[in-house]
């Protein structure tokens, strides 16, 4: 699993949403054990935080969305699941395209000094802690079941205010 693109913009003054695109690897043993019943957790992971050279980085903000992935062998559908919410997919691909595909989730709701740079850090994964016990054993000592995308990091330059916007340039 990779992280294809990622991108952290402003919705307004003081809310940054995330967008990212992973390609997400299912193999054989894991398309397997998700129609045998086992459902499969995976975690996308959000942080932000400001670079310090005299101390550890401060963290900024730190978000977490998890999604729940299941398969109904009476109706014959996957079934992803993220907090309240539930859709059914006919096929494995369509299910994994959409927790692959973050769009404009809501990330940090705080005002940052325009200008500033900060480091920005993504990663999903399968959590291997939510298997059945007897699958936790074989998934540490098996690469079939690593999926991980890595802690992704890229620079995040808080955008200045005061550059004029179209309307006062036309002025």
């Amino acid at each position: 699993m990779e992280a294809l693109r990622q991108e952290l913009t402003a919705a307004d003054a003081e809310h940054y949403a995330l967008s990212a695109d992973f390609r997400v690897d299912f193999n054989a043993r894991l398309e397997e054990v998700v129609t045998r019943g086992v459902p499969l957790v995976f975690d996308l992971e959000f942080r932000l935080e400001r670079p310090r050279w005299y101390w550890a980085n401060e963290t900024i903000a730190r978000k977490r969305q998890t999604w729940r992935l299941s398969y109904h062998a009476l109706t014959r559908q996957y079934r992803l699941s993220t907090g309240s919410l539930h859709q059914s997919f006919a096929a494995l691909e369509d299910a994994i395209q959409v927790f692959s595909r973050v769009r404009r989730w809501p990330v940090l709701e705080a005002k940052l000094k325009p200008g500033s740079i900060y480091v920005a850090s993504l990663r999903l994964r399968l959590d291997i802690s939510q298997l059945p016990k007897p699958f936790q054993v074989s998934a540490f000592t098996n690469r079939d079941w690593d999926l991980d995308s890595d802690w992704q990091e890229w620079d995040f330059v808080v955008p200045d205010d005061e550059a004029p916007t179209a309307q006062q340039e036309a002025q």
